[in-house]
């Protein structure tokens, strides 16, 4: 699914007027509609006061239809219109004339912030002050009654956006309600995606209000979300005479003393991803760990019995898992240039591979193009440094990935896949439940068996990562989300992809 920036939606907005034709009036009642159909299975209460808080633009526009469809649902609504200047859009107006006469739904006007009227705490509130077309922060007036909102008991719901919340950039110091949900319009904002907004967004979600395909499908992005509609357009079925040679022999080189955990979760992730064999190469201490956890595969024993210190010939098989649990010895600093060195094909460096690499950055000429590397958060700061914000570090790993031509996947509630091209996809699927250790190794480990099977390194990053985070989520599912993913990870599987 494409992410459009705020002119793009605009421009969008404007094609759908043009092109269906509608007025744009009509256009602000559709989506009001579908914002109170949802707001109506998630607030099913009608003896629940509603508060609409809105100002004088096409948001505020959208709080007054919602406040009327509202009503007509038998919601005790009325509206709160914060206006401190003359300026008000045409279609607010036209909804302001299209309120149920003798005030049987109560608008009322501010022009100050002098009082506050006092709200039942028991009420829902709507924000509906400024959508994503605010191009600079809140101040005066306006960021006084933010202020306010934020201060009261309430739930909270924005209408598109929280007010005051930039979409195309960051907005982290500026006053922004913090809603609790936050309803969006046809395709969800780039700021959602990032932990910065977290408390701003709360939970969100998005519906289509008809907007014309046509532009969608003509228009270019940088940005998508990534979901289950593009997943299935990528998995390979099965051929009934295929056998272990067709479908690849992945090494995975990983583990060390102590950490031997992080090699078998990885390994057995490889194993479900459907890799034909697999290899693990890891200390000699390991070597009763792996055959008696991973009886399906092979064990290489490095010469040393502590960490890894040598590579087998990287030539004898289709793909390369390197870092988990491998630690940072300077004994494994030699093989790994080595194996950088000697290695033609993309390969997967996660964990200590990366942190090995950024105290090293002359390998990066040795790193195979389209390799995948899988960094969290502290581990993409080593590599490339620090970022004043979200937005930075996200267009930081686009910049990044471009300039070594490889695919970073930057870990996170919303793992962001950014490709050599600067296309970046942030996915729909995962849950807090995977926030333990163990995680990463299981992404490193789908991601080189989907790449042993042939799948190109942009098709293996998107279906390993929603897999990944679809594993997890069907963990939540049968067992909470604390603790749930170490103990869910056979939910791994590709049945629901076979299936449908």
């Amino acid at each position: 699914m494409k992410i459009f920036t705020t002119d793009q939606i605009r421009a969008w907005d404007q094609y759908t007027i043009k092109n269906e034709p509608i007025p744009s009036v009509e256009l602000m009642n559709r989506a009001a509609r579908v914002f109170t159909a949802w707001f109506i299975d998630h607030y099913p209460d009608t003896n629940r006061p509603v508060v609409v808080i809105a100002g004088t633009g096409n948001n505020g526009g959208d709080g007054l239809a919602v406040a009327r469809y509202l009503h007509q649902f038998f919601y005790e609504a009325k509206v709160l219109v914060y206006h401190f200047d003359e300026k008000k859009s045409i279609d607010f107006e036209e909804q302001v004339l299209s309120m149920p006469l003798h005030d049987v739904l109560e608008l009322n006007w501010y022009d100050h912030t002098g009082n506050f009227p006092a709200i039942d705490p028991n009420a829902v509130l709507i924000d509906a002050l400024f959508g994503s077309g605010l191009n600079r922060p809140l101040a005066g007036h306006w960021a006084k009654v933010v202020e306010w909102i934020n201060q009261l008991p309430n739930e909270v719901v924005s209408i598109d956006i929280p007010s005051g919340l930039f979409a195309d950039e960051s907005s982290k110091d500026n006053p922004v309600v913090q809603a609790d949900r936050t309803f969006s319009f046809e395709t969800p904002k780039r700021a959602f995606f990032f932990p910065e907004n977290a408390d701003r967004v709360g939970e969100w979600a998005f519906g289509s209000i008809g907007l014309h395909p046509d532009f969608a499908a003509t228009t270019n992005t940088d940005f998508h979300y990534l979901t289950a509609a593009d997943i299935h357009s990528l998995y390979l079925p099965r051929k009934k005479y295929a056998h272990k040679g067709t479908y690849g022999h992945a090494l995975l080189v990983c583990g060390s003393y102590g950490k031997m955990g992080a090699a078998v979760l990885a390994a057995r992730a490889c194993l479900r991803a459907g890799v034909g064999l697999l290899t693990v190469h890891a200390p000699r201490s390991g070597f009763l760990v792996i055959q008696s956890k991973v009886p399906e595969a092979m064990f290489s024993a490095d010469h040393r019995a502590i960490f890894c210190t040598e590579i087998p010939d990287a030539t004898k098989y289709t793909t390369i898992g390197i870092g988990p649990g491998l630690g940072v010895a300077p004994e494994t600093r030699v093989g790994l240039e080595q194996l950088l060195k000697e290695v033609k094909r993309p390969i997967v460096l996660d964990a200590d591979a990366i942190n090995l690499l950024s105290d090293n950055p002359a390998w990066w000429k040795h790193i195979p193009v389209n390799s995948i590397l899988t960094p969290h958060p502290k581990e993409f700061e080593r590599l490339f440094g620090k970022s004043a914000n979200d937005f930075d570090r996200n267009d930081l790993q686009r910049q990044k990935a471009q300039e070594h031509k490889v695919f970073i996947v930057l870990k996170g509630a919303h793992t962001c896949i950014a490709a050599p091209d600067g296309v970046c996809w942030f996915n729909s699927t995962g849950n807090p439940g995977m926030a333990t250790g163990g995680s990463g190794d299981v992404l490193t480990g789908i991601l080189t068996g989907l790449l042993a099977q042939g799948y190109p390194p942009l098709s293996a990053c998107l279906l390993g990562v929603y897999l990944h985070g679809l594993a997890g989520d069907k963990a939540a599912e049968a067992l909470g989300t604390r603790g749930a993913y170490g103990r869910g990870f056979g939910s791994l599987s590709w049945k629901s992809m076979e299936g449908d």
